[in-house]
């Protein structure tokens, strides 16, 4: 029952560190052709259940990382292999995101008063191979942080596994309907993307140390609070257009 309860709990964490990861590979992917964006989705979430399950196996290796090997005096940060790899995916992370921020809008400017413009169609689509190494360097991020919490949570192999295994097929049950809303609605990616430089601020913080510790509830509260305010404004946006539509009637031909 214990072992029950231990794997449920677990799988639940896996399930919400996660949303980050899933949200990232959704933008990313949106780059490449349509006909590709499903299958780099559940490539990148295979490659990161399989290097959860490499780093769960290397769990010893993996708790070394967190021994400091060196202290910055001035700010008091002890540096590790955790610290280091937890702040410069921080960094990417909002390197990144700022960027896909940059050209959304740079594309917007481009393509104004076009009503046929979609977002991002400006930009020259990525390849496959491109996007799945940087799916892969963000995947590495996100499982320190998933594997560290396992660990942290139960000493069975097992059920670390199992858990990790579940959240993913989970996560590839729903990448593909996240993908499509981020993005065919621009205000939910630059959300999205958003949120994403926050991650990105919180992990640098993660791996400053805990003097530097941000509260994940904090993060998450604000991004369910954003979320359910911009799905009520897309609601009141499509109930206006509606209105329009019904009391502008049908056009009749001017008289001659």
């Amino acid at each position: 029952m214990a072992g029950l309860m231990a794997l449920l709990t677990l799988t639940t964490l896996e399930i919400v560190l996660g949303i980050d990861n899933v949200v990232f590979i959704a933008i990313l992917t949106g780059r490449l052709p349509e006909e590709k964006q499903g299958r780099a989705r559940t490539i990148g979430l295979l490659l990161a259940m399989v290097m959860r399950l490499i780093l769960l196996g290397l769990a010893y290796w993996i708790m070394q990382l967190s021994k400091p090997f060196a202290t910055i005096p001035v700010v008091n940060i002890e540096l590790s292999g955790k610290t280091l790899i937890l702040m410069l995916g921080g960094l990417f992370l909002i390197g990144k995101a700022t960027l896909e921020i940059h050209h959304m809008v740079e594309d917007g400017g481009a393509h104004k008063g076009d009503p046929n413009a979609r977002p991002g169609m400006g930009r020259k689509a990525a390849g496959f191979g491109k996007v799945l190494v940087q799916i892969l360097m963000l995947d590495l991020v996100f499982s320190i942080d998933s594997v560290v919490t396992a660990v942290g949570m139960t000493s069975n192999y097992w059920i670390m596994a199992t858990a990790v295994i579940l959240a993913i097929g989970v996560m590839i049950g729903f990448a593909g309907p996240i993908g499509r809303f981020v993005n065919t609605h621009p205000t939910m990616k630059t959300l999205a993307l958003a949120f994403l430089v926050l991650i990105g601020v919180l992990l640098v913080a993660e791996g400053a140390g805990p003097q530097y510790h941000i509260p994940r509830g904090y993060v998450y509260f604000a991004m369910v609070f954003a979320i359910v305010v911009e799905v009520i404004n897309m609601k009141a946006g499509y109930r206006r257009g509606a209105d329009r539509s019904k009391h502008a009637g049908p056009s009749t031909p001017d008289r001659l």
